[in-house]
């Protein structure tokens, strides 16, 4: 296929590409439906792709990935910027020219004997001013029908660049080998380019995915002044017809992509009160004309976690599956060609196992990996906001905090103001189980969920979000925690979570408008008993005054633990993260 750009900036780059790869031929990837079928129909005559049940779930496929590539692999994860110090603490670095070199070597004609496909793909709705445009040259068939969904493919990206420009990211995928020892997922911050290798897996090769919409874009929010975070967008009708826009952070196993699906109890969507998706995975948020941030959704898929998805969990993500989806590492049933995980329905009585291999409810393995996904338009949602592709993004009005805690936090409560937010998102945790790690209550600091993510130096990251709320001109969000996890004494959730947090929901609406009353506290503003809508729960008075507890006792175990984790930091840490924490450290004494 000829190209499909006159850019010179692009071509010159592609050539590159191709001295470096040596590719047998060349496809450009235009985004077109057919082209999309066509790619597919040949993974299934590979025998990749296992097409699914053409009635229950039509143009679906399922596929196993190698057994050795099925994560992000963080330890093989590299920010090479010039100076070791801009990466920081919680990054691996090497220097940039040290692995460009290793990687020239490593993939000098790789793709020999293979077919390079060219993926133009705009990050953000078509039009829009906060969107961007990325390359990613890649091997992998698997790699370009997944990026088709969970990016705008082809001709819309190369519209949005246009004939001149040179501000997109550069980036080079290919499988290799599948070679766990020389599998590299390299960002390099100073040149906009992304390089991945030996992987064709996820995060690691959908270089849209973490890659740039968090690590890159992360460090281009930082020299542009906005923000690209790992947070989901939702909008909130109240019964008055109000709508608010509010984005929210948590880390994996908090809620996070039920939160962005909330299906309300009927006794609250019969009052008027509805939730709709705008995105469920990561924000990019800009200052509009009228200084307020606005958030747009730079995906136009999900990429959901599969196990433990069902229609009590998340009805609204069940019901977007049905089409148009690839299924990665789940169970096949075999008795009707659908996918199947745990926590999904009862055991199919015979089907294959994620690996490929015959499985029964008697075999001890689980059938699906507990990293098993599903890739699915966005468009698909039930609950999808109307708003959701708008070219100037949503106005939002309050950003949610969120970890998993059987003590210490209470459900809700509010920042004095974005110094003190920006402290609480920093100083955000989840506590281990005795099943996952070994150890209950043991806490891992997730600051704004975005520990993995940080294409930077965590201190100036941190330093980046207290600048942002002081500019002149600017009205921020209210910035809220939340922790649908505490448990009583026996360990029994106090909470019933799921659709029942939209009363949570329903404060915090009120303390953006100024409807709904709080309560000083400890650690900032909470709600009474009677500020939240508790009818037709099965809760006692008992257990939502544990709900919303401040114990200064934990409280003082929490600020030393803090303090650990802001040593970790080092000298980057920002004056006004040390001086929230001295504040609460008074208080408690």
């Amino acid at each position: 296929m000829a190209s499909l750009t006159n850019n010179s900036h692009v071509l010159s780059w592609i050539e590159e590409c191709k001295t470096e790869l040596l590719p047998e031929r060349i496809v450009w990837i235009d985004g077109s439906k057919s082209q999309q079928e066509q790619l597919c129909a040949e993974l299934v005559n590979e025998k990749f792709f296992t097409p699914l049940n053409s009635i229950t779930f039509p143009n679906s496929y399922w596929c196993c990935s190698d057994a050795s590539d099925v994560a992000r692999v963080e330890e093989r994860t590299y920010i090479c910027s010039k100076l070791k110090e801009d990466a920081g603490p919680t990054n691996n670095w090497a220097s940039p020219d040290e692995m460009y070199k290793k990687l020239s070597d490593l993939m000098k004609g790789c793709m020999k004997g293979r077919t390079m496909y060219i993926i133009p793909y705009l990050m953000g709705p078509d039009g829009s001013p906060y969107s961007k445009v990325g390359f990613e040259v890649t091997d992998s068939k698997y790699v370009v029908v997944n990026m088709a969904i969970m990016a705008r493919v082809g001709n819309v990206a190369l519209k949005n660049l246009g004939s001149t420009s040179n501000d997109f990211v550069r980036g080079m995928h290919s499988v290799g080998q599948l070679d766990p020892q020389n599998r590299f997922i390299c960002h390099f911050p100073d040149d906009n380019t992304i390089i991945s290798f030996n992987s064709n897996y996820g995060g690691n090769a959908l270089q849209g995915k973490k890659c740039f919409a968090l690590r890159i874009a992360s460090t281009l929010a930082r020299r542009e002044g906005w923000l690209a975070e790992h947070m989901f967008i939702v909008g909130i009708t109240n019964p008055k017809g109000e709508k608010y826009y509010v984005c929210g952070a948590f880390p994996s196993a908090c809620g996070k992509t039920n939160l962005a699906m909330l299906v309300p109890p009927p006794e609250f969507q019969k009052a008027g009160w509805k939730v709709e998706t705008v995105g469920d995975d990561i924000a990019w948020l800009n200052f509009g004309p009228d200084g307020k941030l606005y958030a747009i959704n730079p995906e136009a898929g999900f990429f959901g976690v599969a196990p433990g998805t069902s229609a009590a969990t998340n009805p609204n993500a069940m019901a977007t599956i049905r089409k148009n989806t690839i299924f990665t590492n789940t169970a096949l049933d075999l008795t009707c060609m659908a996918p199947w995980w745990e926590g999904m329905s009862d055991p199919p009585e015979r089907a294959f196992d994620w690996k490929g291999r015959e499985w029964n409810p008697k075999n001890k393995e689980k059938a699906a990996h507990p990293n098993s996904r599903f890739t699915v338009p966005a468009s698909q949602c039930p609950s999808i906001d109307k708003e959701w592709e708008s070219a100037g993004g949503v106005p939002i009005s309050a950003i949610i905090f969120g970890g998993r805690r059987a003590k210490t936090a209470p459900l809700v409560y509010e920042a004095r103001d974005w110094k003190h937010g920006t402290y609480m998102g920093v100083t955000m945790a989840s506590e281990t189980t005795a099943a996952a790690a070994g150890k209950t209550g043991q806490l891992r600091r997730d600051p704004m969920a975005m520990l993995p993510f940080i294409g930077y130096h965590a201190g100036d990251y941190f330093q980046h979000w207290i600048e942002m709320g002081s500019r002149a001109n600017v009205s921020m969000p209210k910035i809220f925690h939340v922790n649908w996890f505490r448990t009583s004494a026996t360990g029994k959730f106090l909470w019933p979570g799921f659709g029942e947090n939209i009363r949570v929901l329903e404060w915090i609406i009120g303390r953006i408008n100024g409807s709904v009353g709080g309560v000083n506290s400890l650690i900032g503003m909470l709600p009474e008993m009677k500020d939240l809508d508790l009818t037709g729960l099965t809760i006692s008075e008992e257990e939502i005054k544990e709900l919303l507890s401040v114990k200064p006792q934990e409280w003082r175990e929490e600020i030393a633990s803090q303090e650990k984790f802001f040593r970790t930091i080092g000298k980057k840490l920002p004056k006004e993260i040390w001086d929230e924490h001295a504040k609460l450290t008074d208080a408690l004494r």
